[in-house]
C-alpha cells in the first residue's frame, strides 16, 4: 500500500508534465500566447497541482486508517483460537462426557443387578413362606378352622 503512496507524486509529476506539452504545443501553434491566457493557464495548473496534493494527501491519511484497522484485526485473529484448539477443547469435553455417563451406566447396572438379586432373594423368602403356610395347613384340623374367629368370612 505504501508503494501505492509513493507512485502518486510521480504521477502528479507526469500529469503535470502532459500538461505543460500540451500548453507548449497549442502556443506553438498559435504564435505565442497572450498574458492573460498565460495567466489563467498558470492559475489552472497551480489548481491542479493544489487538488493533486489535497488527494495525495488524502489517500495517504485513508491507507494509514486502513493499516491500522488491518493491524487490528491481525491481533484480533491473533487471540481467536485456532481450528486444531477447538477441536482438541471439543474432544476434551466429549471425552468428560463420555466417561461420566460410562460411570453412570455403571452405577445403574450395578444397581439393577442388586434388585434382581433382592427380588431373588424375596421371591425365595416368600415361597419358604407359602410352603411353610401350606405345610401348617395339613397339619390343622379343618374342624378347628371353622371355631376361630379371625378365619371366619364375616356374612
Amino acid at each position: 500500500m505504501s508503494r501505492s503512496v509513493d507512485l502518486l507524486p510521480r504521477v502528479a509529476i507526469f500529469l503535470a508534465g502532459i500538461a505543460a506539452g500540451v500548453l507548449t504545443g497549442t502556443r506553438r501553434e498559435r504564435g505565442g500566447m497572450d498574458p492573460a491566457g498565460l495567466k489563467g493557464l498558470k492559475e489552472s495548473l497551480g489548481g491542479l497541482e493544489n487538488r493533486l496534493a489535497a488527494q495525495e494527501t488524502a489517500s495517504a491519511n485513508r491507507f494509514t486508517q486502513i493499516e491500522a484497522r488491518l493491524d487490528e484485526h491481525a491481533t484480533k485473529l491473533a487471540d481467536i483460537p485456532s481450528t486444531t484448539q477447538i477441536v482438541a477443547a471439543m474432544e476434551q469435553l466429549l471425552s468428560k462426557t463420555m466417561s461420566s455417563l460410562d460411570e453412570r451406566l455403571s452405577t445403574q447396572a450395578h444397581s439393577i443387578e442388586v434388585l434382581k438379586t433382592t427380588v431373588s432373594q424375596t421371591d425365595s423368602l416368600l415361597e419358604r413362606v407359602l410352603e411353610s403356610l401350606d405345610s401348617l395347613q395339613t397339619y390343622t384340623d379343618p374342624s378347628e378352622l371353622t371355631d376361630d374367629v379371625l378365619l371366619q368370612r364375616p356374612a
